[in-house]
């Protein structure tokens, strides 16, 4: 249930009725849970349209710089280095859960919680707090209802969610829907913070076309890390983290080929749409140079994309390496022969493309 926290009521009802109200046994607690939270979210975004709406609704766009790649390439750790940058602001977790009534709630949440640690990730050992940056992707599902995530709380219509991974063969009104939320959004971050921001959700990454078309002087970083290690990172995911979305028994059996289908679907329309990126405005980075050395790669993106601010930004960068200097990582146990050959032949084309070795 975690990523309908700040869904609505009407919203709420309209997605069980797009399912069939079909909440297996197991979940029904998450799904009263769902009811109670859409309720009070019903309530609070009346009080926050009657605040901030005409507000919102006048809030000046500033040119968004997107991070680009697929779960566990590495792009919150990219994100997190960004936003180091203060000419930079972002999307925090309670606002991209809580979409509808952050700028009402966000600032009692932050006095209220301010104390509180840091706590890891289900599927790495990051450290995440409500104040951590957020995948703005959270956001976009409660309010458009149009977003793959809600494929994991509905795996059975996951086929059906797994469409606007890139809104390829979606009809008109359904995009439609899904940029009126996107710019919404987007408004009441600009209110808030007045800055430009660094969105980073994975989704996107086959969403170039969409996101020029919103905004059309937006810069992109991609990030690409060896997908064997994605792979098996994102087995990690589906089995950690994506079950505290479920609604409805999923199909272990599945989780494999859906991995190996949604990289290709992403990867295919990114490799396609990127060409559309006017020159200077694009620059990609790979993991492991990334974390070989930060200072140096982010250095290299500040240049490719024509960012000022560098020599500001140098110094916190080099105090985030010392202070991560034992970080560990998750240590996967290597993937099966037969497995690791599925991968490479669902893959080839992007080993290529990225230059990993098969």
């Amino acid at each position: 249930m975690d990523n309908l926290r700040g869904i609505t009521f009407g919203k709420w009802l309209k997605l069980l009725s797009q399912n069939g109200y079909a909440v297996d046994g197991p979940y029904l607690d998450r799904a009263a849970a769902a009811t109670l939270l859409s309720l009070r979210n019903s309530y609070w975004r009346r009080v926050e349209v009657r605040r901030f709406g005409a507000a919102v609704e006048q809030a000046r766009l500033q040119p968004p710089l997107f991070i680009l790649g697929h779960w566990r390439n590495g792009t919150t750790l990219l994100h997190e280095l960004l936003i180091m940058d203060p000419q930079f602001a972002y999307p925090n977790v309670f606002e991209v859960a809580n979409p509808h009534v952050f700028l009402t709630l966000g600032d009692r949440v932050a006095r209220a919680l301010k104390d509180e640690p840091a706590q890891k990730r289900p599927m790495d050992n990051m450290q995440v707090r409500f104040d951590s940056p957020g995948e703005d992707e959270f956001a976009l599902a409660v309010v458009s209802l149009r977003s793959p995530v809600l494929g994991w709380t509905f795996p059975r219509r996951e086929a059906y969610y797994d469409r606007y991974y890139t809104f390829r063969d979606v009809p008109a009104a359904e995009i439609n829907e899904w940029k009126c939320a996107f710019a919404w959004f987007m408004r009441k971050l600009s209110y808030k913070y007045g800055r430009p921001l660094v969105l980073k959700s994975p989704p996107h990454t086959g969403r170039v076309r969409l996101l020029l078309e919103l905004f059309p002087e937006a810069r992109f970083i991609h990030i690409t890390r060896d997908p064997y290690t994605v792979f098996r990172s994102t087995q990690n995911l589906y089995a950690k983290a994506v079950p505290f979305s479920h609604l409805q028994r999923p199909d272990p059996a599945q989780v494999d080929a859906g991995i190996l289908r949604r990289y290709a679907d992403i990867y295919d329309v990114y490799l396609e749409e990127r060409a559309r990126i006017p020159p200077g405005r694009l620059c990609e980075v790979r993991f492991e140079d990334l974390e070989r050395d930060v200072v140096g790669q982010v250095g290299l993106i500040y240049e490719q994309l024509g960012l000022p601010g560098f020599a500001a930004l140098r110094p916190r960068l080099e105090a985030y390496v010392a202070a991560r200097a034992n970080y560990q990582k998750n240590a996967h146990p290597p993937l099966d022969p037969a497995l690791r050959e599925r991968v490479a032949q669902a893959w080839g084309r992007y080993f290529a493309a990225w230059g990993y070795p098969v």
